[in-house]
């Protein structure tokens, strides 16, 4: 059988394996790194230490999307951002950048980025921006369920997400589905869409879990501070992807390597795995 892949620019990401996406922030207020790389040599120099705790992806993000967040300008985002995607693409990194601003997609990919991670859904208006660059995107579920069964909704959501996608000539495999943990949600349902991942994904497409330090892992362990929050990371982690993630977004990128491994291995012993 035929291995899906991921495609993002030039990179291809066959989904016989999971991936592990590094996250950079480069702002002064995220929720769990608020400051500490919001310079651009420590940006960088954090990137490049990523990729060799084992980091398939850097994903930057030039503004803080923690709940009640202030949203900059896509002036501000890019200002904030661009002295550290081009250097860290030189460097031959994998990059994707976290944003919902279409102009700054575009400042992005011209300048090396390879995804656009758009945690707003990628609407029309961004699916145009990137229509023709041929670049991965990671499309976000940032809703709840309104009244019916959360994956099924995350589900449907990302069908459309696809059909959408395909009239403008974007291929199923430039799309990674995120059902969206902490976002819109209640706490049921962000453990539903971890627990489930197998009644969320599309058939074909790669499908990331991004729990990592979030209030869904903190409140089972009385919510720890953020830092503090790596093994039940792992965990959420390892039963999104038993149930077929094909990749995790994280903070603490070695153990999450190592982490991914393990489960990869597992999954392949019980023999789930996806379509």
């Amino acid at each position: 059988m035929e291995v899906p892949i991921f495609q993002a620019g030039d990179r291809i990401f066959p989904l016989d394996r999971v991936y592990v996406m590094g996250i950079l922030n480069v702002t002064p207020d995220s929720f769990s790194d608020g400051g500490r790389y919001f310079q651009p040599e420590a940006a960088v120099a954090r990137a490049v230490e990523m990729a060799r705790e084992g980091a398939d992806i850097i994903d930057i993000g030039g503004q803080s999307t923690r709940p009640g967040f202030t949203a900059v300008s896509p002036e501000e985002e890019w200002a904030r951002i661009a002295p550290v995607v081009a250097p860290v693409a030189a460097a031959g990194l994998t990059v994707s950048v976290d944003t919902f601003y279409p102009e700054v997609a575009r400042k992005a990919l011209a300048a090396g980025a390879k995804i656009i991670n758009d945690v707003s859904g990628f609407g029309d208006e961004m699916l145009q921006a990137v229509a023709d660059s041929g670049c991965g995107c990671v499309v976000m579920f940032p809703e709840g369920g309104g009244g019916q069964d959360v994956c099924e909704a995350a589900r449907a959501f990302f069908a459309d997400r696809l059909h959408r996608a395909a009239a403008l000539g974007i291929a199923k495999e430039h799309l990674c589905f995120d059902p969206g943990i902490g976002f819109g949600k209640t706490y049921a349902e962000n453990l539903r869409l971890i627990a489930r991942v197998e009644r969320c994904r599309l058939p074909g497409s790669a499908f990331l879990m991004a729990a990592s330090r979030k209030r869904v892992v903190g409140a089972p362990c009385g919510d720890p501070p953020f830092a503090e929050r790596l093994p039940a990371t792992l965990a959420a982690h390892t039963a999104a992807i038993l149930g077929g993630a094909d990749m995790v977004r994280v903070h603490d990128v070695k153990e999450a390597v190592q982490a991914a491994k393990m489960a990869r291995c597992l999954r392949e012993a019980a023999g789930n795995l996806p379509e």
